[in-house]
């Protein structure tokens, strides 16, 4: 991968989880857009993924959409081969697929903690293992955590505070490993963010999450995009290990 000061992807290839809509859809046509080869994953948004590859490729880029549950080891490391397979190289693995079971403590199931913690801990583990035996000096992996994770302002988040915690010591940790072969690790962490999952006009809560952000609103899908587009770039090549809260003031 370029190590310069170009912030270009030109000649690069990116692997985003989760890539069928909302912010990982946003991240996959933002990297797309700066020149990366993009393959992006998905369960069951089918349409969403072809449409989001559809539309890279009507904007003169390569893309490529995979069906792969990241609670599903096997379909993790598979995800990354055929990445390989299709564009020849990995440069930039962005880990942004995410599941969630919010509810008080008693009530959240056995299958709920299994799932969430497949998802949200395994599956980027697993991604990155399979990702480091491909990326080139210069490579990134860029996770998704949570503002969650450094604060939780309502009950009912335990264990999506969990597992969003341990993005920051998987960040921190594979930023040391892989270190000295010049590839960057680091963590995004978003606040609010205006999904479909999470609505700023309408939702559960919206109001009240709005209300403990610093700047009073949600964020939006590209704001993120445009972070995670930064550190995949040549100007972050001395940023590692690092988390980067994207959340309008929510942990200040």
């Amino acid at each position: 991968m370029n190590s310069s000061s170009s912030n270009s992807l030109i000649g690069t290839t990116a692997l985003v989880t989760g890539g069928s809509r909302g912010i990982g859809a946003a991240v996959a046509l933002r990297l797309a857009a700066e020149g990366a080869d993009v393959a992006l994953t998905y369960v069951n948004g089918a349409e969403q993924a072809g449409e989001v590859a559809g539309q890279i490729k009507e904007n003169g880029g390569r893309a490529l959409a995979l069906r792969a549950d990241m609670a599903e080891a096997a379909e993790v490391t598979d995800a990354v081969t055929s990445t390989v397979a299709e564009f020849g190289r990995l440069d930039i693995l962005v880990n942004n697929a995410g599941a969630g079971a919010n509810g008080p403590l008693d009530e959240v199931s056995l299958d709920d903690v299994d799932r969430v913690l497949a998802v949200n801990v395994r599956g980027p583990y697993l991604a990155a293992q399979a990702a480091a035996r491909h990326l080139p000096e210069g490579g990134r992996i860029i996770n998704l955590g949570s503002c969650v994770a450094a604060h939780v302002p309502f009950p009912g988040m335990v264990l999506y505070a969990v597992s969003k915690s341990a993005t920051d010591g998987l960040t921190k940790g594979l930023a040391r490993e892989l270190g000295s072969r010049g590839i960057t690790v680091n963590q995004v962490a978003p606040g609010p963010i205006d999904t479909d999952m999470n609505p700023a006009s309408g939702g559960e809560g919206a109001a009240a999450q709005a209300a403990l952000t610093a700047l009073g609103r949600y964020g939006t899908s590209e704001e993120i995009a445009h972070t995670v587009a930064h550190l995949a770039s040549g100007h972050a090549r001395y940023i590692t290990g690092a988390s980067v809260a994207v959340d309008g003031g929510f942990t200040a």
